[in-house]
């Protein structure tokens, strides 16, 4: 009986190890294996990434040669340590440091130790390699930025976290990967595929050559160069107009949606993002938070899109014909509603029609025609519920899916929104601040564009993209298709007439163009910071919308510029100045562009924390930049003209 169960036994092992033995050499087809085996290396071969290139071929960024000290922990032999740490130019706490980071991303991988090295550096070091087994050279290229515009278009690249490691497996420790802009947008087009080769080592650890004879290699795939739609002159001209200022412009070609200048104040230049002081430069943009250079305002930034947004609430009180375009209301220096007031800037007596009202921007008349479309219902309840529907078919309220990185919804309110505050009745005198841009309304400046755009071609919009052309592929068609507002083609007619008198006698008259029919709104929006736990009035933005020429238009545009006081003050100058450069590639209006360089508002910014107006004798001034600073300004103009 026992030797029948020792044999029994002895049979049950040998048929446990034999299926083992089988399942590892021909049922398990796990090719990550590889990875695991002691006498192979694997060594990545980094594809070249792919160049960005403006709407008019201009090259904007390129690769250059990087080289990096890659370390393979379980090889690492006893080293001289002071010598490395005086030829990699480290401390030795540094070198251990990385030593252990390495270790624990996996001891049988490579990895990045030391990143970035000068072509001095890596000649040196590339001598003495030998001596430091486990170490090893790896040549790959780093972003070139060949302009030092459009920061928060392109972005930058940097080394991968765990976390984005841990969601794609074709990225190791220290590979580089996008990080903002449109190097994050079309990250897996730009990076191309690595290539890999597996080495063959002896039980001394040296190389013996390809495994397999270099069957399973492959050579790395050239990443995919790209056009994207920005006018890189373009988007010099409109950052060099924004300097000492905050905020965002967006440009857009209306009958395409491509985005001709995406410009967000205060900027940098992108090459302070590559290199070994990324990391520092970086935390040091992102420490920043007065400034912010790092938040892209153009598409980012939520505001109150004040009288711009009369646009919307002009167009829908047609649609709902609660409104005709010669219909008139009077204007008191404002409007009384219930028992309160709104005031406005038009003398008292004013008869106001839509156009006028557009022109002179009438508060009065917009409050009016806001309260008509609500009140044309049995309730105001579903008066907001309908007016919300118009609004948001602009694009208003919710993202565009266009294909930057980043951005924000926004806020068109509805009923759902409102029942917080109003849980059981609800009438139109109770959100009047939306029929002029205020009050719960808020937009970003991609969004003020896009509605301009629809309104130039009289009721559909393309979402506003960056790419024009990805190499052997086309651009997806929801950048292609058109989208159609709820409002009907006549209707827009009497809106764009007077966007139009807004230029020739309304509220932008000082900003006309030679030769150039341009459509436009003046903004003005109340500023308020928290200063102390205190509630605290600033001074207030200033905001322009546009578009041009008034038949067949070729750009549209919103600019907002915090603190700038009134539209035309600041914002609707950057507007005029922008148009025109586009449209006749000249300037007509430089006593627009010389004092938009002369003028600082960086005085405006230091008021919540200096508490104090910039004065003269005692009087509120503007600040003027010095002359020494104006002339370097002046240089770099008649450069990009």
């Amino acid at each position: 009986m026992r030797k029948f169960i020792l044999f029994l036994f002895v049979i049950i092992v040998g048929i446990i190890f034999t299926g083992r033995l089988l399942y590892l050499q021909g049922l398990n087809n796990n090719t990550q294996s590889i990875y695991d085996d002691n006498a192979i290396r694997p060594v990545f071969n980094y594809p070249k990434r792919g160049f960005v290139y403006d709407r008019n071929g201009k090259l904007l960024v390129s690769n250059q040669p990087s080289y990096d000290v890659m370390i393979i922990p379980r090889e690492v032999k006893p080293f001289d340590t002071l010598e490395l740490c005086t030829l990699l130019k480290i401390k030795k706490e540094h070198l251990i440091e990385k030593y252990k980071k390495a270790k624990h991303y996996s001891p049988r991988l490579p990895s990045v130790f030391l990143s970035h090295l000068s072509k001095e550096d890596y000649a040196i070091l590339q001598e003495k390699m030998r001596k430091y087994e486990g170490f090893y050279i790896q040549k790959r290229s780093l972003r070139k930025y060949e302009t030092n515009i459009g920061a928060n278009v392109l972005g930058d690249i940097g080394e991968v976290n765990y976390r984005e490691i841990n969601k794609d497996n074709y990225y190791r420790s220290g590979d580089l990967i996008g990080k903002q802009g449109v190097e994050a947008s079309y990250e897996t087009i730009l990076r191309g595929q690595k290539g890999i080769k597996f080495i063959q080592k002896d039980r001394f650890n040296k190389n013996i050559g390809p495994y397999q004879d270099g069957k399973l290699d492959t050579l790395p795939v050239a990443g995919k160069d790209i056009t994207i739609t920005i006018d890189a002159d373009l988007q010099a001209y409109g950052e060099l107009l924004m300097t000492n200022k905050r905020g965002g412009v967006i440009a857009i070609e209306p009958k395409t949606g491509e985005i001709l200048a995406m410009i967000s104040a205060p900027t940098y230049n992108p090459n302070s993002l590559v290199g070994r002081n990324r990391s520092k430069n970086f935390t040091k943009l992102f420490n920043d938070s007065i400034a912010k250079p790092l938040f892209n305002r153009s598409i980012q930034g939520v505001y109150e899109p004040g009288s711009p947004f009369k646009l919307m609430n002009a167009l829908i009180a047609l649609e709902e014909e609660v409104m005709s375009p010669t219909e008139t209301v009077t204007c008191y220096h404002g409007i009384k509603y219930g028992n309160r007031f709104m005031g406005c800037h038009c003398p008292s007596g004013t008869r106001n029609n839509l156009i006028s009202g557009i022109e002179k921007s009438c508060n009065a008349y917009f409050l009016t025609a806001y309260r008509n479309i609500l009140d044309k219902y049995e309730n105001a309840s579903i008066g907001i519920d309908k007016w919300s529907k118009h609004v948001k078919s602009f694009g208003l309220g919710n993202f565009l899916n266009n294909d930057l990185y980043v951005g924000q919804k926004g806020r068109i309110p509805d009923r759902d929104y409102y029942k917080h505050l109003y849980p059981n009745t609800f009438y139109s005198t109770y959100t009047v601040s939306n029929a002029i841009g205020q009050g719960e309304v808020a937009t970003t400046p991609i969004q003020l564009a896009n509605m301009v755009a629809a309104i130039a071609n009289r009721g559909y919009y393309y979402t506003p993209h960056i790419i024009k052309h990805i190499e052997d592929e086309t651009i997806p068609e929801n950048f292609t298709t058109p989208k159609y507002t709820t409002i009907s083609k006549k209707n827009f007619e009497p809106v764009i007439e007077g966007m139009l008198e807004v230029y020739k006698s309304g509220t932008a008259s000082s900003l006309q163009v030679k030769d150039i029919e341009i459509c436009g709104k003046t903004g003005t929006v109340e500023n308020f910071a928290i200063v102390d736990s205190v509630r605290t009035q600033l001074t207030d933005h200033s905001i322009f919308v546009a578009f041009a020429p008034k038949d067949n238009p070729k750009i549209a545009i919103a600019v907002f510029v915090e603190n700038g006081y009134w539209g035309s003050r600041f914002a609707g100058k950057v507007a005029s100045l922008m148009i025109e450069k586009h449209l006749k590639n000249e300037i007509t209006r430089t006593d627009l562009e010389d004092w938009l360089l002369s003028h600082s508002l960086e005085n405006e910014y230091a008021k919540p924390y200096s508490g104090e107006p910039f004065k003269i004798n005692g009087q509120t001034q503007l600040q003027v930049i010095p002359p020494e600073e104006f002339n370097k300004l002046k240089t770099k103009l008649n450069q990009l003209n």
